[in-house]
């Protein structure tokens, strides 16, 4: 019962705010909220199964109204009417949090109802597999899946941006496998692993003969892309004279491989992610700044790990799931202590230091079903910077191989603190191979056990 008529199990009860109004139809029940003020009193106190929000609201700017709902009534979908919204403006409501935005060329209705049905018969999410992709269920994460649900079906050019070990890639294989371009690869380049004198044969491919070593023909990834996705990682390291075709096939959508003058069409979604602010490089000359706003369409920021905390746990368990499948051994767990260690760290490396983090502690933890606190190391004080002169040998004498065995897990441990759990670096710093290295924490974990 809600303003003395009486409810129709599958009627709609929604919230309409603002002073516009959209036309729903007669057998929905609306109740209908002029100002900001007086919608979040009603959610308070009144179930919807949606809030419709019709911009411009008087006493609210949608960043305050959209935060104040969501902290009411998380569960209760928003739906954004703008008759003035374009893409952008699109993709700034989902960040803010809202379920969908209707703008000039959408079916207010339809939307509507779709978020009330969705409401209804949550979860929605198990029919969408990219969504296990985006370990999570914090606001920061639920939004970017918001954001990816949204864009998905789009061909615009998407900017990912987020410090290191954020999972930006992991961002990107989502939007591409929900897009319908997912039943083709993703074709994936990090810039910043490539020579500069590579990198525009690579993107675009060349012909034999073209330079020294062009001894046939090959097809660059955009050229490989065809119909599909086409990742740049870490884009701000593209040099500028690649910057400037890079430019033109994004307004053309073609090429020239490199020693040719034939140009190739091809149909490529462009996804391309940062972990620098590409604005500070504009202001320096190191980017162009037309580029960037041909970059810059549809913006998705991934939040570092310290911003989504209440993730932890969720990706602890993920990672050791992946490790012992990889390595085929039997699963671990968490001890309550560990998992505590985990939450109350913060994470500099982001998602990527934790599953290293894991991976190495299942190494070190032996043949232990129980991961405790002492198996994870980062965040430990730094080493004396020779452990050798601190160790005497007494009259009595000492176990060789067990003094040299704790030095070399004090070595080892040290790197992977610096390396942030990055075998490969840790690796490179102490001058062997990652499978060397790797050979020694089997062992070192054979021996501890």
């Amino acid at each position: 019962m809600l303003g003395g008529t009486y409810l129709k199990p599958e009627a709609i009860q929604a919230l309409q705010i603002g002073a516009d109004r959209v036309d729903l139809p007669p057998d929905w029940l609306i109740d209908r909220a002029p100002s900001g003020a007086e919608a979040i009193d009603r959610l308070a106190n009144v179930n919807y199964d949606v809030a419709i929000v019709v911009p411009p609201v008087a006493d609210f700017a949608m960043e305050d109204l959209l935060d104040r709902l969501l902290s009411l009534r998380r569960s209760v979908p928003i739906v954004i009417c703008d008759r003035r919204a374009h893409m952008a403006d699109a993709v700034r409501y989902m960040q803010l949090g809202a379920y969908d935005v209707a703008g000039p060329d959408d079916d207010p209705v339809a939307r509507i109802q779709a978020a009330a049905d969705a409401c209804r018969s949550r979860p929605a999410e198990a029919a969408e597999p990219w969504r296990e992709m985006l370990v999570g269920t914090s606001p920061a994460i639920r939004r970017t899946a918001d954001v990816i649900r949204l864009v998905a079906r789009r061909r615009s050019t998407v900017l990912i941006s987020g410090e290191t070990g954020t999972g930006k890639e992991v961002v990107a294989r989502a939007l591409h496998l929900a897009s319908t371009r997912g039943q083709f690869p993703m074709v994936a380049v990090n810039v910043a692993g490539l020579p500069e004198t590579l990198l525009e044969a690579e993107l675009f491919g060349h012909v034999k003969g073209a330079f020294t070593g062009a001894s046939q023909q090959r097809m660059g990834r955009c050229e490989q892309a065809h119909r599909s996705t086409l990742f740049l990682d870490e884009i701000g390291d593209l040099p500028l004279d690649v910057q400037t075709k890079l430019l033109r096939f994004l307004q053309e959508r073609e090429f020239q491989r490199v020693g040719s003058s034939e140009t190739i069409r091809v149909d490529v979604r462009m996804i391309v992610a940062a972990n620098v602010n590409l604005l500070d490089l504009v202001r320096q000359g190191k980017f162009r700044e037309d580029l960037y706003y041909r970059l810059n369409v549809i913006p998705i920021r991934v939040p570092p790990l310290r911003e989504r905390p209440e993730d932890i746990p969720l990706l602890a368990n993920h990672f050791i799931e992946k490790v012992c499948l990889q390595e085929n051994i039997a699963s671990r767990r968490l001890a309550p202590a560990a998992l505590a260690k985990l939450c109350g760290f913060s994470w500099p490396g982001n998602v990527r230091q934790l599953e290293n983090a894991m991976e190495t502690a299942i190494a070190l933890s032996g043949d232990r079903e129980l991961l405790i606190p002492s198996d994870f190391t980062f965040g430990s004080p730094a080493l004396p910077a020779s452990p050798v002169q601190s160790i005497a040998v007494s009259e009595n004498g000492l176990n060789f191989e067990q003094t040299v065995g704790r030095i070399e897990r004090q070595i080892i441990e040290e790197a992977l603190r610096k390396a942030r759990g990055n075998k490969t670096v840790a690796a490179e710093m102490l001058g062997l191979k990652r499978t060397t290295l790797s050979a020694k924490l089997r062992s070192l974990a054979a021996v501890a056990g």
